[in-house]
């Protein structure tokens, strides 16, 4: 059995402990309550970019407009953009990703696949298992905002565009709530607008009179200018819905740490007590058998 300094030493230990969980998970949720005030600030635009192009690109079919970035081709070579975080104690949030990535790259097999990563975590998990990482954009999370993340997405379309590869998908944690996020694979290039609210020719000619708009310099200028800021933004958002989701994951944990160390806290000292009572009942009864003993 443990004596009783053991034991108040273990308690000591674990409240120690519980401070520390209890003060990261004040500082996750007021990271929390930031992040998704950007995430949610960007989520509107970003759907609104997507509905503006699909619907340029419907009522533009019959003036043959094309951009680069949307034009499919055999996929032979595909980048993945892996988004993790720079620091553990975040329950699952690393360890969904990395399962997610993986699986991706298993369904792939038959490609030419090289992956790209933000956030220590799943460099370091990649490199300790020997696979090759085209580039670590290092530091991302430390400077985030929408220039960065436009320099990832720029050098991600140039790959593109000088036919390095022939897709490229991310990977990440989409922020639901502070309980639950949705690992999503989403594709970047080819761009694919959202179609699901955008005019079809069907529709179109069947409504003479639905307004139009007018483009200056031209549909096409506006096109060219729309289409890589659309790719800009699904990278931003990407990056704001991680940042958002590790918060809200490392909170969680940081509070079932907390609870897991009070529990912990509640079954020492009752062991402590316990202990404490034969060790009094143990000298008590050695006092009463010396005091008999001399009789």
């Amino acid at each position: 059995m443990a004596s009783l300094r053991d034991i108040r030493k273990r308690i000591r230990s674990v409240k120690n402990t519980r401070q520390i969980t209890k003060a990261m998970k004040m500082v996750s949720a007021a990271k929390l309550r930031k992040a998704q005030e950007a995430i949610l600030a960007a989520r509107p635009y970003a759907q609104t970019l997507d509905q503006i192009i699909s619907e340029l690109a419907v009522r533009s079919a019959d003036q043959e407009l094309a951009h680069p970035l949307l034009a499919s081709r055999p996929v032979r070579r595909v980048e993945l953009l892996l988004l993790t975080s720079d620091r553990g104690l975040a329950g699952g949030f690393n360890s969904n990703i990395i399962r997610r990535a993986n699986r991706f790259l298993y369904e792939h097999s038959n490609l030419q696949v090289r992956v790209s990563t933000v956030g220590r975590k799943g460099n370091d998990f990649f490199r300790n298992r020997g696979q090759s990482i085209r580039k670590d954009f290092a530091g991302l999370y430390a400077g985030l905002n929408y220039r960065s993340a436009a320099n990832v997405a720029e050098e991600l379309t140039a790959a593109f565009l000088n036919d390095e590869v022939d897709a490229v998908y991310v990977v990440y944690n989409e922020f639901v709530s502070a309980i639950a996020q949705n690992v999503t694979v989403a594709q970047l290039l080819p761009l694919q607008p959202a179609t699901t609210k955008a005019p079809t020719p069907e529709t179109v000619a069947a409504a003479p009179a639905l307004v139009d708009f007018k483009y200056e310099p031209s549909r096409q200028a506006v096109l060219d200018r729309l289409v890589p800021q659309a790719v800009n933004i699904k990278v931003y958002r990407a990056l704001l819905e991680s940042v958002a989701s590790e918060q809200g994951a490392r909170m969680s944990a940081m509070e079932n740490a907390t609870n897991n160390a009070t529990d912990m806290i509640s079954s020492y000292t009752l062991l402590y007590n316990r202990t404490r009572q034969a060790v009094i009942t143990k000298e008590l009864m050695e006092i009463v058998s010396g005091a008999e003993a001399l009789k």
